[in-house]
């Protein structure tokens, strides 16, 4: 069921395959990335899939430099790579000696920065790539319904979750997820933090979501010091649970705020932690409005990866949800969850301080149409025309 919906990085992934010794697929666990793998090795004939956290197949690579010398010309997917950390000076070893692009495929539950602190560099050798749960627009091109959006912004686009028979199922899916993450997951990524506590950071940051962040009243509710507020909130990000977006840098004479501010970067999980499992749940809860800004701005970036992302807020009350920026170009995304969003004069003031003149915003709306003074209401179905 889940491999019928076609995922917006295959055929980016077959190309930096093709150009590239070596892909690193990372994301969450359960986000479908070894769903994906096999899809693309149907591609390069007798690809060969491992996965480390099968005995079977990692007993395959007691000897990894004999292994691989079996299979000279293949493309090699390891999966789990985090679990054998060990293999990765091989690798480097053997991309050089070989010398040609598609090489390795390698999968893993960890980010970029993790890795790389973990193993030696693979730095012009290895492209990284990020996979996230379900994109709306992956949900569209597959099927188009009129509840998709709604069951997405509920559910999540964790695989399991967005397919399940009902909204129960689904929910049990979360906390069964967020269960394992805590009391497994952590700690086979090397992270020596205590579940129980990480459980109520994460709660907290469930609670926090779109606001400022508070590391100071984070740790004086959870009796930790700054320091270690600051590991969890890396581990949560490294492990791409969590999104710390900064605020905007510039050079006015304005009291800019300094704090980012955070999100639960998949809305299925925020809504678990928060205990909402259905749509009246959810529609009463005070989280409603910035349960949609975190759905707007996880969809945007997917669709913008190299763009840099930060928002703008004043003392004074002028803000921007968004801003997205690349080369000379900068754009401004307010979020809006009403079907007749309307924006303040905070935001009007903020395009005006920066001297914006392109802006969007997003909202649940069925059409685009205007709003003023280069403003546009879009509909979330269409970011694609941001940035475009």
């Amino acid at each position: 069921m889940q491999t019928s919906i076609t995922r917006q990085q295959t055929d980016f992934i077959k190309r930096k395959l093709k150009n590239t010794p070596a892909v690193a697929l990372l994301g969450p666990r359960q986000v479908g990335k070894s769903t994906l793998a096999k899809e693309i090795m149907k591609s390069f004939k007798g690809a060969i899939y491992l996965d480390l956290e099968r005995p079977t197949d990692l007993n395959k690579l007691r000897d990894p430099e004999a292994y691989f010398a079996l299979h000279p010309n293949k493309l090699i997917c390891l999966d789990e790579i985090q679990r054998s950390p060990e293999l990765f000076p091989v690798l480097r070893s053997l991309i050089d000696e070989r010398g040609r692009n598609g090489q390795f495929l390698i999968l893993g539950s960890a980010s970029p920065t993790l890795i790389q602190q973990r193993s030696e560099s693979l730095a012009g050798r290895m492209a990284y790539i990020e996979m996230m749960p379900f994109l709306l627009q992956e949900l569209i091109a597959h099927k188009q319904t009129s509840t998709l959006l709604r069951r997405l912004w509920l559910r999540g686009g964790f695989p399991r979750s967005y397919l399940a028979t009902n909204d129960k199922a689904s929910f049990e899916w979360r906390l069964d997820f967020i269960r394992t993450f805590l009391e497994r997951d952590l700690t086979q990524l090397s992270f020596s933090l205590s579940p129980k506590v990480m459980e109520r950071f994460w709660r907290l940051c469930a609670h926090s979501h779109g606001q400022l962040l508070n590391q100071s009243k984070l740790g004086s509710t959870l009796g930790l010091s700054h320091h270690t507020i600051r590991s969890y909130i890396d581990a949560l990000e490294q492990t791409f649970i969590l999104r710390s977006l900064p605020p905007y840098e510039a050079n006015l004479k304005k009291r800019l705020i300094k704090s980012p501010k955070v999100y639960i970067r998949d809305t299925g999980l925020l809504h678990a932690l928060l205990g909402l499992e259905t749509q009246e749940d959810f529609f009463s809860h005070p989280c409603y409005g910035s349960s949609w800004e975190g759905l707007v701005i996880e969809q945007i970036l997917a669709q913008l990866p190299d763009w840099r992302a930060s928002f703008y807020r004043t003392a004074s009350g002028s803000e921007i949800d968004l801003i997205v920026e690349k080369g000379k170009r900068r754009i401004a995304v307010e979020c809006k969850a009403s079907t007749a969003p309307e924006v303040g004069k905070g935001f009007w003031l903020a395009l005006q301080n920066l001297e914006i003149t392109e802006a969007w915003v997003v909202a649940p709306v069925n059409e685009r149409y205007p709003l003023g003074r280069g403003v546009s209401v879009i509909p979330l179905e269409q970011i694609k025309k941001i940035g475009g």
